[in-house]
């Protein structure tokens, strides 16, 4: 009972970037339960890790496995992340800079109002998907590997590797400030986004389209850069 808020906290975190209705969250929540439930059953005392290190891996690996079992991402909303992610990457590339609002609406042919619309059907979309990950990333390692450097004391160690962490990191430095601040706010300061949306002095639904433009500006900059 002592850690079921941390099952609400990583599931409406993952819920809110997706389009799933209050019945389909709670569904969530049940399996993050099994999750923690099962932490409880196969924590160490003995490892030098912190159970709620532990226990946040189990329960966001458990959601995570039941998401892609019912995959909540529509096949339609893929390609159009994909579309735009293409389209920043052509233009970061011809004018050898991260690329404005407009010009990603004028490469997609759409008004910026449309081009909008496009970001808030992209709000589910990660910050880091395997296949932005390094080519070999997902032959060496797996989730159970994670886990069970978490049951050797080092649970960070092979979430990705050094070079990896560096072109993110370079990635983030060149995204625009709003951008970085959004994320900054969202993932660090772990606020939501109604939250960051206070700080920023923007509407959520408009903090959310920063947020989704973000993660794919990153996507396709960590791409462009291999």
């Amino acid at each position: 009972m002592r850690y079921a808020p941390l099952v609400k906290n990583i599931v409406g975190r993952l819920a809110a970037k997706l389009p799933i209705d209050a019945a389909d969250k709670e569904d969530l929540v049940n399996v993050g339960v099994m999750g923690l439930m099962s932490a409880l059953d196969k924590y160490d005392e003995s490892r030098n890790v912190q159970f709620e290190t532990y226990a946040s891996f189990r329960i966001r690996g458990a959601v995570l496995d039941e998401l892609r079992a019912k995959d909540w991402v529509p096949r339609a909303t893929r390609s159009k992340d994909s579309k735009i992610t293409a389209a920043i990457s052509a233009l970061k590339k011809k004018h050898g800079r991260a690329p404005t609002e407009t010009e990603i609406a004028g490469h997609l042919g759409v008004n910026i109002n449309e081009y909008h619309k496009l970001l808030d059907e992209a709000r589910c979309v990660t910050l880091i998907s395997t296949e932005d990950l390094p080519p070999d990333y997902l032959e060496k390692y797996s989730r159970e590997d994670v886990l069970n450097e978490i049951n050797e004391g080092n649970p960070l160690s092979q979430l990705v590797n050094m070079e990896f962490k560096d072109r993110l990191k370079q990635a983030i430095d060149q995204l625009p400030p709003k951008e970085k601040l959004v994320l900054s706010l969202y993932y660090f300061e772990e606020l939501t986004m109604k939250e960051a949306g206070r700080v920023m002095n923007l509407t959520e639904s408009r903090v959310c389209q920063l947020h989704a433009q973000a993660v794919l500006r990153l996507r396709s900059m960590v791409k462009f850069a291999r």
